[in-house]
Parts: C-alpha cells; structure tokens; sequence
C-alpha cells in the first residue's frame, strides 16, 4: 500500500501496524532529510521566546491591573470627600442665609471701583 501522506522533507506516514482499526499513525523518517535537530532546537527556541512573551504580557497586565484598582480606590475616596464638602457647604449656606451672596456682591462691586480709579489715575 503507497503511503497516503507524504511530505517534500521525507517523512511519510502509514496506517498503525499493530490494530487494525486504530487512529494510530506510524510515522517513518527518510535519513536524506535527517536535519531535524536543527529545527527542533529552532522551534525550541522560537517557543522559549513566546512564552517568555507571554510571561511579560502576564506581568504586565497584572501591574496594570493593581495600578487600575488604586486608582479605582483613590477616585472613590476623593468623590467621598468631595460629597461630604458639598454637604457642609450646603449646610452653612443655608445656616448663613443669603447673607454670603450680598457679600460677595459687595465685594465685587468695591473691586470694580478700584479698577476703574487705578486705570484712571494711571493714564496720567
């Protein structure tokens, strides 16, 4: 029986020889094209480098990760603080009246007026 499967490097397989049913394949290695060692320790090496890839991609992701939840835990933290502000402000505002309002007010007209005389006794 010709060998179903043949490869362009010499190897070619066959139907297993010792069940008749299996899905065993032998496999037959022609000494021509024995320079396997070469791309053995080829494949070897190529594989040693995509798993120390993907060590550093793990690495990585796990720093990203922890760096993700800090800064998850510091955003939680400071919309604490800004909650609990906004409530004090609040709470003093209406404690205080309106009065803050006319305040500033008042301030920012007495500002205005300053301004205006300060340019005006500076273009002489």
């Amino acid at each position: 029986m010709a060998a179903p499967y043949r490869s362009r490097e010499g190897l070619s397989t066959r139907p297993g020889a010792y069940s008749n049913n299996s899905d065993e394949i032998q496999l037959r290695i022609d000494p021509m094209h024995a320079d396997f060692d070469e791309e053995v320790t080829g494949l070897r090496n190529q594989v040693r480098k995509l798993r120390d890839v993907a060590q550093e991609i793990e690495t990585e992701a796990k720093f990203q990760n922890e760096f993700l939840n800090q800064l998850q835990m510091t955003l939680i933290k400071a919309q604490a603080g800004v909650k609990n502000n906004m409530r004090r402000l609040n709470k003093s505002i209406i404690r205080e009246g309106s009065s803050h309002v006319m305040h500033v007010i008042l301030f920012a007209l007495l500002l205005f007026f300053v301004i205006y005389l300060w340019s005006k006794f500076s273009r002489r």
